[in-house]
């Protein structure tokens, strides 16, 4: 429905008053001063949402002269606004009754319509309402929809598309139609259309590779994404589609080239980016011949600012165990979100394994400000701290996060394993005895 912004009624009902045939001048001059007064009323009470006392002085106002198109449209808002829905619709008819071409009383009655979900009427009067602005006939079209009028609508959306150029709003429209109906056939077929009658337009020819391949007809998807590189050889979106087909072909040069400008583009998205780069990962995982391709691929995002491709990225690497790589990309990761546990962990756990002490350890410290009851830095912290020789501190953390554990053996057996080294570094033979039996029983099964 067209929103308007309405110039005040003040104005527009006295222009649409009617001149009042009275015998006398008296009588005359009279009767329209209490019209206006009776009218002024009207909207100075509506104002302040005295809807009944808005509805009494436009009564008034009808005794007087009930020729008057803009009362009875008032007369309906108020009643609308009341929610005396029998009584709202009875006014606006009447208002437009007396003056049929008026849009703003179509409009308001078209808008009641459609809030009492009262489609036919509604259909009705926006059949009246195309003359006045094309928009009407898109919500003409979308009516038809929510009626299941399907073909009317795909009429109109055709009509419009003819007329004024392919839209976002009528193409969503249209989408929904073709899947509600399964007309997949006739989506094609509109798009190849598009393709023929535009081709130097990307959009047509990427949608059309979507519905092709959405539709199993992965030769027509290629060729046409083959095509658009043909008409357009700049274009990046193209080998987001062209990849996989490569993939598929067992065309690795084609393939890697397609992913590398996917991965440079400035065009594509991070999440696009991160999806090519997660298949690139699994192609190469089948064809280890081309990993120097992925190196470079992964350079080439080395600097992105999206967090869930750094982090697949760190995945991908700890899988290879390249330790330091991994560790490189998770603490990137960890720079654009600081509170992610899970990358936080990963960080900590490499420092470690990397003999990476000092960083583990000041890491974990500062992990505990934010997680004081996990007791996995509490652990990361322990081993840090044994291995930087300061057995003491060691201890008073170990001993700290050991109540922190809830049904994790093998966790509580690392914390009694790093118990028995700080000890050992102290030189407590009775305390390095009690942990060492302590983990001996964790291993004994029940």
């Amino acid at each position: 429905m067209i929103k308007k912004i309405y110039i005040s009624f003040l104005f527009f009902g006295i222009l649409m008053f009617p001149t009042i045939n009275y015998a006398q001048n008296d009588d005359l001059e009279n009767n329209e001063d209490k019209f206006q007064e009776f009218f002024f009323e009207a909207l100075k009470q509506k104002s302040i949402e005295n809807y009944d006392r808005s509805i009494e002085a436009l009564l008034k106002c009808l005794e007087i002269d009930d020729t008057v198109p803009v009362l009875y449209f008032e007369l309906g808002k108020n009643h609308n606004l009341l929610k005396n829905f029998g009584a709202a619709e009875d006014a606006f008819k009447k208002a437009v009754d007396r003056d049929s071409d008026n849009e703003w009383f179509l409009d308001e009655l078209y808008g009641f319509y459609v809030s009492q979900n009262d489609y036919d009427k509604a259909i009705k009067t926006l059949e009246q309402l195309v003359k006045y602005h094309p928009d009407y006939k898109e919500d003409l079209a979308s009516i038809y929809a929510k009626t299941e009028k399907y073909d009317a609508a795909l009429e109109i959306l055709d009509a419009l598309d003819a007329q004024f150029g392919i839209s976002v709003s009528r193409d969503l429209m249209r989408n929904r139609i073709y899947d509600i109906t399964g007309r997949k056939k006739d989506q094609i077929k509109n798009l190849e259309t598009r393709v023929e009658n535009n081709p130097d337009n990307e959009t047509n020819y990427l949608a059309l590779i979507f519905r092709y391949s959405e539709n199993n007809e992965k030769d027509k998807a290629f060729e046409t994404a083959k095509e658009l590189l043909k008409t357009n050889p700049n274009s990046q979106l193209v080998h987001l589609a062209l990849y996989k087909f490569y993939i598929e072909d067992n065309d690795a040069e084609n393939a890697i080239e397609s992913m590398q400008i996917v991965v440079k583009s400035n065009e594509i998205k991070p999440e696009a980016k991160l999806k090519v780069l997660t298949d690139f990962v699994e192609f190469v995982s089948r064809n280890p011949q081309y990993e120097t391709d992925l190196v470079e691929a992964t350079a080439m995002v080395s600097d992105t600012n999206n967090s869930k491709t750094l982090i697949e990225l760190g995945q991908y690497y700890l899988s290879k165990n390249n330790k330091e790589k991994a560790l490189e990309y998770f603490e990137k990761a960890l720079k654009l979100e600081s509170d992610n546990f899970g990358v936080l962990r990963n960080v900590m756990l490499l420092y470690i394994d990397l003999k990476k002490y000092n960083l583990a350890e000041e890491k974990s410290r500062n992990a505990l400000d934010k997680y004081p009851s996990q007791p996995i830095f509490y652990l990361v912290n322990g081993v840090s701290l044994n291995e930087l020789n300061k057995p003491k501190k060691a201890i008073e953390s170990l001993e700290m996060g050991l109540d922190y554990i809830i049904d994790n053996t093998k966790m509580e057996a690392d914390f009694y394993n790093q118990l028995i080294k700080a000890y050992t570094l102290l030189n407590n033979t009775d305390k390095t005895k009690t942990f060492t039996d302590k983990a001996k029983q964790l291993e004994t099964p029940n």
